[in-house]
């Protein structure tokens, strides 16, 4: 869909998207590449939330991807989506950092962690029927 055209809940909706996705490449980036000082790196400064290379790399490459999403209105999550944008070694990548993330999210930002596992429990009763 092209950007112009889309609704003000989807254009929402994306936004708060790439902001998650910010927060969980720092939250791994923190605890995996640049020790632990702290979840101050979430902070929007640009003089505190630093990321090491592979992550800068891997949040542009990912913003990216979310902001050209076509399926941005109608999708949950995008490992659930049926035409994945992202080749197999950037999945791998994100999902790594999903996974170390995403039980971390409840410290940093427990609103967005209860909803991103209550969208998720929501996901997988859908799968089942």
């Amino acid at each position: 869909m092209d950007k112009q055209k889309e609704s003000p809940k989807t254009a929402k909706k994306r936004a708060k998207e790439m902001e998650t996705l910010k927060i969980m490449i720092a939250i791994y980036c923190n605890g995996n590449h640049q020790g632990k000082k702290g979840w101050h790196l979430l902070s929007g400064h640009p003089e505190i939330r630093k990321l090491c290379p592979e992550c800068q790399e891997l949040e542009t490459f990912a913003l990216s991807r979310t902001a050209a999403c076509p399926h941005m209105a109608t999708k949950t999550f995008c490992s659930a989506c049926k035409t994945p944008c992202y080749p197999n070694d950037r999945r791998n990548q994100i999902r790594k950092v999903m996974r170390y993330s995403g039980p971390r999210m409840i410290f940093h930002m427990p609103l967005k962690a209860l909803k991103h596992g209550f969208l998720s429990a929501w996901q997988l009763l859908g799968r089942s029927k």
